[in-house]
């Protein structure tokens, strides 16, 4: 048609399978999110469409190739996420990919670099490197533990810190150790476990058992950790609003001398008794302002699961606020 244009972009140096996905999915949400049609020929990738469209969709494909160039297999949410960056912030997609990969981590064994996905997650990284001690607050899905435990990963590999400790409070959502089957480990391990999936998803499982065995990395119940000093570790506290204001003070007293410490906490989802004791939200009232500790808030923007996970997030928001 007359009033279509063409824009051709060079994917030379880039997967096509891992920047058009199975079955072309990728290419599919482009046209569907941006109301262009998209194309692979040879090396290069074809936008058509109206002119306004098509400049549009330029930076978000171009972030596409950004990502499959440094072998990251784009999703459906990745060109959703590109295509609202594209429109709330006039950033280019590409410049922020490239920027996003700037602070990628490198691990042994691992065939992929994990590189953060939206500015907030860039912003949390380096928060991690320049701060002692990170709280990091935000909903689910932004990545908050994920990138904690791949930075922990990689001090380890750099040899910054001999150990790794990863610990959670023992309380979800209506349940109780004491109903579970099982000795004290097999109560816990359920707990534990979406902190053994992030690991295993970043060294190779034999590795990952050995370094079990042999504690150099530990995953414990909060309560583990009572009575100790952490040195020469990288330490975790994961679902942070669930640890009561003395669990909090007790495991913050416990870092040691060349140590770091990020916790991570989703204030909507408090499964304690009474909300208000929560030891996550008494620190986020006491310690700003205290030199090498920071806090750091993800929000819905920075959720980089399924779409409808950020679509779920802002609908609980606006019911709890309306």
């Amino acid at each position: 048609m007359s009033d279509e244009t063409v824009l051709r972009l060079s994917i030379e140096g880039a997967d096509p399978l891992l920047l058009a996905g199975v079955n072309d999915v990728n290419l599919l949400e482009v046209q569907r999110a941006l109301s262009v049609r998209a194309s692979l020929r040879g090396d290069s990738l074809a936008i058509v469409g109206p002119p306004e469209q098509v400049e549009r969709a330029g930076p978000v494909v171009q972030g596409m190739i950004d990502l499959a160039r440094i072998g990251e297999a784009v999703s459906p949410e990745d060109v959703f996420r590109l295509a609202g960056d594209t429109g709330t912030n006039g950033n280019g997609s590409a410049e922020s990919v490239l920027a996003n990969n700037e602070m990628r981590i490198l691990l042994p064994g691992l065939r992929r670099a994990i590189v953060p996905k939206t500015q907030g997650q860039r912003d949390y990284l380096q928060c991690i490197a320049a701060n002692d001690i990170v709280i990091g607050i935000g909903p689910a899905g932004t990545g908050k533990t994920y990138l904690a435990v791949a930075k922990a990963a990689e001090a380890l590999a750099r040899k910054r810190v001999r150990r790794i400790i990863l610990a959670r409070p023992a309380v979800e959502a209506g349940e109780s150790l004491g109903f579970l089957p099982g000795d004290l480990q097999a109560k816990v391990d359920p707990y534990l476990r979406p902190l053994y999936d992030a690991l295993e998803d970043m060294m190779p499982h034999d590795k990952m058992l050995k370094a079990i065995e042999t504690r150099t990395i530990e995953i414990a119940p909060l309560a583990y950790m009572r009575g100790r000093t952490l040195s020469d570790a990288f330490i975790i506290l994961d679902e942070a609003q669930n640890a009561t204001g003395a669990q909090m003070k007790m495991f913050l007293t416990r870092l040691g001398v060349n140590s770091r410490t990020v916790v991570t906490g989703d204030k909507t989802q408090i499964d304690l008794p009474h909300r208000e004791a929560s030891g996550l939200i008494q620190i986020e009232r006491i310690l700003p302002g205290i030199e090498g500790l920071a806090f750091h808030y993800l929000t819905d923007v920075d959720v980089v699961r399924h779409r409808l996970v950020k679509e779920i997030i802002r609908a609980y928001a606006e019911d709890q606020n309306g």
